[in-house]
């Protein structure tokens, strides 16, 4: 018997526009994953915190302020600083095409812009997070 991915969802910093990261939150419960959705202004150490206890495989970061370079950064640092690099990191929000390439150079997964669908967001978790 497989275990169900478990997803901790979050908004980092002072970033106070939360709808899509519940919409996110709610299609992956929806879809079968467990998902521990963490609230808004939330430090990069809460986060990998909350990640870590919660034994998840995945964390899904929702950026809209144009922090997302310093935030994602720092929750990636963090992971490999408490030995726990096996949790894929993700993430979307407003965040120029430009700087995808260097998010993924630091150690992001993927990132969804705007107008990813929630069907491709839980399509992707499922082929690329495996459950502990």
């Amino acid at each position: 018997m497989s275990s169900r991915i478990r997803v901790v969802v979050a908004k980092p910093g002072l970033d106070g526009h939360d709808r899509g990261a519940k919409v996110v939150a709610r299609a992956l419960r929806d879809a079968g994953m467990e998902v521990i959705y963490t609230g808004l202004h939330q430090t990069p150490e809460q986060i990998v915190e909350a990640a870590i206890q919660e034994d998840a495989d995945a964390i899904g970061l929702s950026v809209l302020s144009g922090a997302h370079l310093t935030l994602f950064a720092r929750v990636v640092e963090l992971l490999k600083e408490r030995d726990a690099s096996d949790i894929l990191v993700f993430g979307g929000g407003i965040i120029p095409d430009g700087d995808i390439p260097q998010l993924e150079e630091i150690g992001v997964a993927k990132i969804f812009t705007p107008g990813a669908t929630t069907h491709e967001i839980v399509d992707w978790v499922r082929q690329n997070v495996t459950p502990a």
